[in-house]
């Protein structure tokens, strides 16, 4: 409040001649003007001082400074205080002393403004609390006016719990401290929630010294995140992670529970140190796995629900919290490695037989494919050694083909087994994945489960008839298809092929035969067993030649033996020839005799 000014009053003071309009005792009109002005405050334009609120309505406030008249301030200046009222002391800035109406002009606004800089820093450097109204959101959080200065409310610093609906503070006053000021570019931060935390933190402590493992206290739903939710306890928050909630399988949180819900919870862990308190809500629970029916044994059959998928296998829930696993291997009798997904998708309600049931360890193994037939059970039945049937291609090696006679019932084709004449290098020249294809069963192996089977067998094996067209010394035309470094393959009549080494491929002029070319080949070779027929085509005209000298020889004139008594008699010039030596050995021979 401002302070009254006291006058006394003029002891001779003429009040008839004041009546009558003249000069009253001995002071003069203009001592008498003195003496009022000296009674009024002194004020300047542009000053900040005090004064009282007289009158307030939904509109102006009427403000009393101890001058001549009266200001009037918009009530909207004071909105940061909505529990402004009248005999309230407020400072206010003189814009105008008298204006053209002779009304003095105040402003509030101004006045907080010309000191706010002044007054925020001191609230920092005192961790002062002070009042502040909240105009509107932005980004991140609130815009506050403190002081006429817009100062900025992280949504973070408003509450200690997470704010859910940020308009609901818009035009509302709250107390603040001020937890950071950038002086280069006057920003000023606040915090609503510094305000409480070191009282929560007090009572934190008191209820964390208070808390025991097994304890069970009641709370409210704070907050639900993917990974669990955060609990209430009354001043300090604990979490239930997500495993926590049920005995059996949660997707999310909000499955079980629902924001500001009130619900018992179990103690199961707490840190005095980080402040951590770990929560369950299932331990208040029986586990499922106690009230399994005792009568349950290995071989029963279950049904249940497919919870949660892998590549390796099938998680089913037979009753809440209580699972078992399918391994994919217990998803068919097919040796073939598969994707679980192939059998089932999650969702799935299925039929299967317990494998394993581990009542201790709460662990169960199942099995689908035990609810069909083992087909090698009675394999030999099925498929006997020469029986003959139709395989889906299902893999390849460099040796064979791998084919599926039926679910379970795999067989391999040896590369030797699916052709009688062609020379196969790998399977990808005869088949391919996905293709039927006809087989023999040739053997059959139980203990490994795998059929050996043939392709070829089921045609005549024409190396028989080969073995009377193909015979050695016999001359058929072929074509040069593949050149190697040890020699050419060569295509023959009746899809056969045969082999010849590069001493083999020179014809008649000294050139080598070449890919593609057509030649007549003598059969110098013949291999029934292991199906190979060597040819030559440098024989054919070698023997030719051969036959021709051998003829000429047989043509050549024999000369008449000597008698005994002639003498032989022989020149240097003359050479020995083939006669000579067989008169020779005649000669020789007679006289062996005598």
């Amino acid at each position: 409040m401002t302070e009254e000014v006291k006058t006394s009053p003029i002891a001779d003071f003429d009040w008839d001649a004041y009546e009558k309009g003249e000069t009253a005792g001995e002071k003069s009109r203009e001592e008498l003007t003195k003496t009022y002005d000296e009674s009024l405050n002194t004020v300047k334009d542009k000053d900040v001082i005090e004064g009282t609120i007289i009158a307030l309505n939904k509109r102006e406030a009427v403000v009393n400074i101890g001058y001549k008249s009266d200001g009037i301030i918009p009530v909207s200046e004071f909105r940061y205080n909505p529990d402004i009222k009248i005999g309230d002391v407020v400072e206010v800035f003189i814009e105008n002393q008298e204006d053209k109406k002779g009304q003095l002009i105040l402003s509030h606004r101004k006045a907080r403004a010309s000191r706010s800089w002044e007054r925020v820093n001191q609230a920092l450097e005192n961790d002062e609390i002070i009042k502040g109204y909240i105009k509107c959101r932005t980004k991140g959080g609130m815009i506050v006016d403190v002081f006429g200065i817009e100062a900025f409310l992280p949504g973070s610093q408003i509450d200690v719990k997470p704010i859910r609906d940020y308009d609901i503070f818009v035009g509302k006053t709250m107390e603040f401290k001020v937890v950071k000021i950038n002086q280069e570019f006057k920003n000023v931060v606040v915090s609503h929630k510094a305000l409480i935390e070191a009282e929560l933190e007090q009572q934190k402590r008191e209820i964390i010294s208070k808390l025991e493992k097994g304890q069970v206290l009641e709370g409210t739903v704070k907050n639900i995140t993917t990974y669990g939710v955060f609990i209430d306890l009354g001043g300090v928050d604990g979490l239930i992670h997500i495993t926590d909630l049920s005995w059996g399988r949660v997707n999310h949180p909000e499955e079980v529970v629902a924001l500001d819900q009130k619900l018992n919870v179990v103690i199961l862990d707490f840190d005095n140190e980080k402040k951590r308190i770990a929560l369950g809500l299932k331990q208040l629970q029986p586990h499922p796995w106690d009230a399994l029916n005792p009568d349950l044994k290995v071989g029963d059959k279950v049904k249940g629900k497919v919870v949660v998928m892998a590549d390796y296998g099938a998680f089913i829930e037979i009753a809440p919290g209580v699972e078992g696993l399918i391994h994919v291997s217990e998803m068919s009798w097919s040796q073939h490695l598969r994707s679980a997904q192939d059998f089932m998708k999650a969702g799935d309600e299925i039929e299967a037989v317990i494998l394993t049931l581990d009542r201790e360890d709460r662990k169960m193994s199942l099995g689908i494919k035990q609810l069909k037939e083992d087909p090698w059970e009675n394999i030999e039945t099925k498929y006997p050694v020469g029986s003959k049937h139709t395989a889906k291609v299902r893999n390849f090696t460099n040796f064979g083909v791998f084919v599926e006679l039926e679910e379970g019932v795999d067989g391999l084709i040896h590369i030797s087994d699916l052709s009688w004449t062609k020379k196969i290098k790998h399977p990808t020249e005869f088949t391919q994945i996905g293709a039927d294809i006809d087989v023999q069963v040739l053997e059959i192996d139980k203990d490994n489960r795998r059929l050996s089977l043939g392709h070829k067998q089921l045609e005549e094996n024409p190396w028989d008839v080969f073995e009377t067209i193909f015979t050695v010394g016999s001359i058929h035309e072929g074509t040069i298809i593949e050149m190697l470094d040890k020699g050419a393959v060569i295509a023959l009549p009746y899809g056969v092929e045969g082999f010849a080494t590069p001493k083999h491929l020179v014809k008649e002029d000294g050139s080598h035969a070449k890919v593609d070319e057509k030649l007549n080949f003598k059969v110098i070779e013949f291999n029934k067993d292991s199906k190979r027929i060597i040819l030559s085509h440098s024989r054919i005209f070698e023997d030719e030649a051969k036959a021709e000298r051998a003829e000429a020889k047989k043509a050549a004139p024999k000369r008449a033996p000597r008698k005994e008594s002639e003498t032989v008699v022989s020149t240097p010039v003359e050479k020995t020839t083939l006669g000579d030596i067989e008169a020779l050995a005649a000669l020789k021979e007679q006289l062996s005799k005598k």
